[in-house]
């Protein structure tokens, strides 16, 4: 094999021809296609791999975006199975299955990590809003406040301010958005309180002993009230010490005389209007001020089973 060709990283036909590569030995298990006239060699091992195959066969200008952007960062997106890249004219697309292209007229922010070129976090959260549903939408901008370490209010002022497509909705998304989410389940939880018309909880409430330490946190809960809305995953019983953990958590609070409400996942995906209620009844028992019923905003998020 050539010297001059780096077969660690996607090359193409071109690339190998070009090298003095035999490209019969391109069909042999020393290699994978991983687009149509594109290859890596068989013991590379790159999680971006895809990636830098999609763009090398594209113009210099092009850049991984949309869910493809959101996996580089390693945030919380539904799957999806293409590559997607964005170019700055449609004579710039190259059509393959398993790369899907989109077109922008707008001057690009783009970083360069490691060499890829990747829609900047903020334009990626706009072009998401595109091919998103407002609460998958709203748990990428979750993790991605949390993520980068930046206020909630900057991520909106960008989306209020941007030119490009659906940044009307990104900015709806944007406004839901709040600091200190650990989970997507927390934000589906807390999105579906909102979307119902219910008063929204306070998200990640801290309470710190005598030395100034987080002695416990609240992913979700009204103070006031002193109701916990607390999203309960299974991993929580897979582990005997985080289970003492919990028993230990939730009977101190018990003895404080605070309600948990403890909300699974079938509490969100199967039967969500049940959990709406549930929440309802514990906000008007404990004496929350003029309770709204149920609205409808919720059901075509959360259409239960």
């Amino acid at each position: 094999m050539s010297d001059q060709l780096d077969t660690s990283r996607p090359f193409t036909r071109a690339d190998a021809v070009a090298a003095g590569v035999d490209t019969k030995v391109l069909r042999s298990s020393r290699f994978r296609r991983l687009f149509r006239m594109v290859y890596v060699s068989r013991d590379a091992v790159d999680p971006h791999t895809l990636v830098r195959a999609a763009l090398v066969i594209h113009p210099s200008t092009a850049y991984a975006s949309h869910h493809s952007a959101a996996r580089f960062y390693g945030l919380p997106v539904p799957h999806d199975p293409d590559v997607h890249v964005t170019v700055l004219a449609a004579d710039d697309r190259r059509h393959r299955r398993g790369i899907r292209c989109h077109v922008t007229t707008h001057e690009p922010q783009v970083i360069e990590p490691d060499g890829i070129r990747v829609s900047h976090p903020f334009q990626m959260f706009v072009e998401l809003a595109g091919v998103l549903d407002l609460v998958n939408l709203v748990v990428v901008g979750d993790a991605l406040v949390k993520m980068f370490e930046i206020s909630p209010e900057r991520l909106l002022v960008y989306c209020r301010t941007s030119e490009r497509h659906h940044a009307a909705t990104a900015s709806l998304a944007a406004s839901y958005v709040r600091i200190g989410v650990d989970s997507p389940m927390e934000t589906r939880l807390r999105m579906l309180i909102v979307l119902a018309g219910l008063p929204e909880p306070t998200v990640n409430l801290r309470f710190y002993d005598e030395h100034g330490h987080v002695r416990r946190r609240l992913d979700l809960s009204y103070p006031a009230i002193q109701l916990i809305v607390e999203y309960d995953g299974r991993q929580h019983a897979e582990s005997l010490e985080q289970w003492g953990e919990d028993l230990d958590r939730r009977e101190e609070f018990d003895d404080a005389e605070w309600r948990i409400l403890v909300v699974r996942a079938d509490g969100i995906y199967k039967h969500p209007e049940r959990t709406l209620l549930r929440i309802r009844r514990q906000l008007m028992a404990r004496g929350w001020p003029q309770v709204p019923p149920l609205g409808d905003g919720w059901r075509v998020h959360f259409p239960g089973r």
